[in-house]
């Protein structure tokens, strides 16, 4: 995980609603769930940064108790699991999840060729309902994202090279590189590696690399 720049919880606040408005009219929008995530990670970590994920930073990030959008059938069980995991699950699975999820599956495949949009993490979990059971919480761990990062690996989006823009609570303040340890039930590693020391302001919002290229 590289760091592009330090920013503040305004300005990622805004990136948020502009992706992921909470009044967007259509079937699916959970959005609003998102938005009080980012509000708890403020509250209970701030420290925000703009940073760049490889795949493996992706596959490795932490996902919450999932329903499938209210469907028929748990996707990831309130122990939480890995999108590596979730995605390993999918596939068993097989052709039928979509019949049983109809939400969760159309979110899904509209992410087959969707433009990449920047995913919301925080370092370690929050403390709501849905993260409540995790076994692993000290390491990358979801805000909003979820069916981005499940359906870019299940229809093979992540290639060599590619890299995902990230908005993640709870960086390292001060020193350049940092470890987070799970707890004995797990093994979870979060290497941050500072590559610029400026600050993203409200003003150098949106001025980053086109999403598509960075996803």
């Amino acid at each position: 995980m590289r760091i592009l720049a330090r920013t503040d919880f305004e300005t990622v606040l805004r990136r948020y609603r502009r992706d992921h408005p909470v009044d967007r009219e259509h079937e699916d929008n959970s959005n609003s769930d998102g938005d009080a995530h980012l509000l708890a990670a403020e509250g209970l970590f701030g420290g925000w940064g703009k940073v760049l994920l490889d795949r493996a930073d992706v596959l490795d990030t932490v996902l919450p108790w999932h329903l499938g959008e209210g469907g028929e059938l748990e996707l990831v069980p309130a122990t939480g699991m890995t999108v590596a995991e979730a995605v390993e699950r999918l596939r068993g699975i097989g052709d039928g999840y979509g019949g049983l999820n109809p939400s969760c599956g159309r979110k899904l495949r509209r992410q087959a060729d969707a433009p990449f949009t920047p995913v919301f993490l925080s370092v370690p979990a929050i403390g709501s309902t849905d993260y409540q059971g995790l076994l692993r919480s000290d390491g990358l761990t979801h805000l909003d994202g979820l069916h981005r990062m499940i359906a870019w690996e299940l229809y093979g989006r992540l290639g060599p090279g590619v890299e995902i823009e990230a908005y993640v609570a709870g960086l390292p303040g001060a020193t350049a590189t940092a470890t987070a340890t799970a707890p004995a039930t797990g093994t979870a590693t979060a290497t941050v590696t500072e590559s610029t020391a400026v600050t993203e302001t409200a003003a150098g919002a949106g001025t980053g690399r086109d999403a598509r290229r960075t996803g």
